[in-house]
């Protein structure tokens, strides 16, 4: 790039002196040779008014124009005294009456009339010098009109490798931190240039860079999530499975594991949801809520605990996904079994701009409140499913707290605010 900057402004600099030197040049050759030409016709005419009647020299002249200039006196361009060629049709232009200059041989020559009567009226004066002395002259202001030019394309030399180099520079840096993008490096920053709109690509690659290193850790915690939520059902449906080749009547155990089965079928369908961009629609929380009655009552009856569902009438409508309620559910549902005690609680009401799911038991609480929600390693108690909950939550426009001890709070708006950047569009990573 850098060699195309500076060939594009020399260019243009080489391209406006030839422009401007050109004409320049002529009009140098043609002011020079009017001095001369109106100088020699000066003393040509001076000359003129002392010819004598008859012809011969001027009997008055005064100090020659030039010591190399020649003068004679033509009459019909045929020169009767004085020096210079023996015809001159510069002389004999004259007969009109004007003062007529060109050039004869080597010299640059002028002619005047004479003004007098009778055979001095077809005379005329001619005065000549080489024409290499005004030549030289011109060639003195061409020689210096080269210098500047060549002067002037060294400055727009220097300047062009200035420009390019002050615009190349931040680009070649741009590429190269475009490159480490693409190696993955998201934490790439360019120095900034100075040049608006190199520094706003700048800007706006440093933005991509950010949002995808986000993307790609909210990517990765998904997926760490969504291991986690299969672990437990499949972990359960192969127990299950185990036991049966104890049991003489292996066919409940074969009934369970179909149900967990089912369950986990539809964890996988439901993960799969939330990876697509599909808009939002009207929640109906009825079939949630009896899902989960039917997935998690006969779980809790085992442990001798209770699960009840209560719902206000009239709740308003919240857009949110289907998929990710029932998982937030679940996961709020299972922490309650695993984490609580007594009957496990799932309420529904309207909060007014919105609706509210709690679930809760009778339990004292998390110990550790304040990190709830913070995602841990497996097995550390609390940790990835609520993380995950959360999240979940939060791609939907609402937010999952921990209210006084036990109670978990799902907060729906009626219309959802989209929250970050995720599988489909969603935000799938907590705090």
């Amino acid at each position: 790039m850098r060699r195309q900057v500076m060939g594009a402004i020399v260019g243009v600099v080489v391209l406006g002196v030839l422009l401007f030197a050109a004409p320049l040049a002529v009009a140098v050759e043609r002011l020079y040779r009017g001095d001369a030409v109106g100088e020699l016709g000066r003393e040509a005419a001076r000359a003129a008014a002392w010819v004598p009647d008859g012809g011969g020299l001027p009997s008055k002249f005064g100090e020659p124009v030039d010591d190399d200039a020649v003068l004679g006196v033509y009459r019909d361009g045929r020169r009767i005294a004085g020096e210079g060629p023996a015809t001159s049709a510069v002389a004999a232009a004259t007969a009109d009456g004007g003062i007529h200059d060109d050039v004869e041989g080597d010299d640059l020559a002028v002619a005047a009339p004479v003004p007098a009567d009778g055979e001095a009226e077809r005379s005329a004066v001619r005065i000549a010098v080489p024409y290499e002395e005004v030549t030289e002259e011109m060639w003195e202001a061409w020689r210096t009109m080269l210098f500047t030019a060549l002067a002037v394309l060294l400055v727009a030399a220097g300047l062009a490798w200035f420009l390019a180099r002050r615009l190349a520079a931040p680009l070649e840096r741009l590429t190269d931190a475009a490159g480490r993008l693409g190696d993955g490096d998201f934490s790439v920053r360019a120095v900034r240039s100075g040049v608006p709109e190199v520094d706003a690509a700048q800007r706006a690659l440093e933005t991509t860079a950010r949002r995808l290193g986000r993307t790609l850790e909210r990517e990765r915690a998904f997926s760490a999530d969504v291991s986690h939520q299969l672990r437990t059902p499949l972990t359960g449906l192969l127990l299950g499975l185990e036991s049966a080749l104890d049991e003489p009547d292996p066919r409940p155990a074969i009934r369970t594991a179909l149900e967990r089965g089912d369950h986990l079928q539809t964890i996988i369908e439901d993960l799969i949801a939330l990876t697509r961009d599909a808009p939002r629609a009207d929640l109906d929380l009825d079939p949630l809520l009896a899902g989960a009655e039917e997935r998690w009552r006969a779980p809790l009856a085992v442990e001798g605990r209770a699960l009840e569902i209560r719902k206000d009438p009239g709740l308003p409508t919240a857009q949110a996904s289907a998929a990710a309620v029932r998982q937030i559910l679940d996961v709020l549902i299972d922490n309650a079994r695993a984490h609580g005690e007594g009957t496990v609680t799932v309420t529904a009401a309207d909060v007014g701009a919105g609706l509210s799911v709690e679930v809760s038991d009778e339990g004292a609480g998390p110990d550790d409140p304040e990190t709830i929600f913070a995602r841990r390693s497996p097995g550390t108690g609390h940790g990835i499913g609520l993380a995950l909950a959360r999240s979940l939550a939060e791609a939907e426009g609402g937010r999952l707290m921990l209210r006084g001890g036990a109670t978990f709070v799902l907060l729906l708006p009626e219309r959802p605010v989209w929250s970050g950047f995720g599988p489909g569009g969603r935000a799938l990573a907590g705090r």
